[in-house]
């Protein structure tokens, strides 16, 4: 079973502290079984920890960080506090041993303290993100993403976006089915929106419940493998192509092509995720004229190419 290590440090912030507890925890496999292993841990066992409004006292200490195969290391309202060396020496054995290390939110901050971050582009909470490059400057910091996934070492932004982090590394772990089913536990979409970071997924575009354009939605995605047009789309709509993009900017925040784009993204990233079909019968079946069509706006929305993204969440449909 994978085991997971959250490193509470003094001031941790408790919604960071929870998320890959509570994540990790509830996912389950296929068959039911726990996928993961959690344990908080603090610099030494039992010790007192302050979260603000209250205090904890985790029953493991730095050891536990051995045994883990993740260790999650989240924020602290200090960041700026000096990391304790134990902790440093504890983070730097782990990470020499290949042991994997994300950070959530400010937690970017301790983890960037041991130097392990030196050279890597990293992400923090976007208010924390100048001062991180500030204090930081062998660090890429990416303000503008989610999570950055270098592959040992994950940073994720600030509040929800642990959630996104942690869904991803389930992904990573044990597929999309096992993933999907995570985040519906989580009331959570398993994609967002959040730039175009590596492996931050497309998600499906706004389709506002209750919209003017809903019909219209609907439509586009039942019609994402033909040949549609801002006009065909206006005719469906039964409006002229200026009040259409006009109520697209509106209603979704993006514009109809930009919006079909992302649809057709999405439609070809579970289809590489749940079939072996072809590339090139893919770039058909969501709309493109030629799969380098297709490549070529697929990595330009996920940050990877088709084929790169099934190697890494290609489930056993798409062998």
């Amino acid at each position: 079973m994978h085991t997971v290590a959250v490193l509470a440090l003094d001031h941790v912030i408790p919604f960071d502290l929870s998320v890959p507890i509570e994540t990790f925890g509830r996912t389950r496999l296929p068959d039911g079984r726990d996928a993961y292993r959690v344990v908080v841990c603090a610099p030494s066992p039992g010790e007192e920890v302050a979260t603000g409004a209250f205090t904890l006292r985790a029953p493991y200490g730095l050891d536990a960080l051995r045994t883990a195969d993740t260790v999650v290391v989240p924020g602290t309202a200090t960041p700026l506090a000096p990391l304790p060396a134990p902790v440093r020496e504890a983070l730097r054995e782990v990470a020499a041993r290949g042991t994997r290390i994300a950070s959530i939110c400010t937690g970017a901050f301790p983890l960037a303290a041991t130097g392990l971050l030196d050279g890597l582009r990293a992400t923090t909470h976007w208010a924390a993100a100048a001062l991180l490059a500030e204090t930081y400057p062998a660090v890429e910091v990416d303000p503008d993403v989610l999570h950055v996934d270098n592959g040992q070492f994950l940073t994720s932004a600030g509040a929800a976006a642990g959630l996104d982090l942690c869904l991803h590394l389930v992904r990573r772990d044990y597929g999309s089915a096992v993933a999907a089913d995570a985040a519906r536990l989580s009331v959570m979409p398993l994609e967002r929106e959040g730039g175009q970071a590596q492996f931050i997924v497309a998600p499906w575009p706004a389709t506002p419940r209750g919209a003017e354009l809903e019909p219209l939605f609907a439509w586009l995605e039942a019609h994402l493998d033909e040949e549609v047009t801002v006009e065909r789309m206006a005719r469906q709509a039964g409006t002229s192509t200026r009040t259409l993009i006009r109520h697209f900017k509106e209603q979704t925040g993006t514009t109809p092509l930009r919006w079909l784009h992302r649809a057709r993204v999405r439609r070809g990233q579970h289809l590489l995720e749940t079939t072996g079909y072809s590339v090139e019968r893919i770039a058909g079946q969501v709309g493109f004229g030629s799969a380098g069509a297709f490549r070529e706006r697929f990595k330009r929305t996920t940050g990877v190419s088709p084929q790169g993204y099934r190697r890494a969440f290609g489930g056993a449909g798409a062998a």
